[in-house]
């Protein structure tokens, strides 16, 4: 299915294909460990799938993250020095 498509359906909807498409996910991966999977691309196609989905629904929670913002700047920005875990270049 397309992503325009899927940008069409609700958030429920796309939990429950997230669901189904995990499974068929596991079930492909399984099968082709046993050589029961005749078709090897299927695997590919679900996976692919299945990222479409979680792409959707991620950039749905980082949309409805960024319209409850107050407004006032990032709200992060400048905290903890910016520079974890990174060598001081003095």
């Amino acid at each position: 299915m397309k992503a325009v498509h899927l940008r069409e359906k609700t958030e429920a909807d796309l939990r429950e294909l997230e669901k189904s498409l995990a499974r068929d996910v596991f079930r492909n991966r399984l099968k082709n460990f046993t050589n029961q999977l005749d078709d090897t691309s299927s695997a590919k196609k679900a996976k692919r799938e299945l990222a479409r989905v979680l792409t959707i629904l991620a950039e749905r929670r980082t949309r409805s993250s960024a319209e409850g913002s107050t407004g006032e700047g990032t709200g992060t920005a400048g905290v903890g020095g910016g520079n974890k875990g990174k060598a001081s270049q003095s």
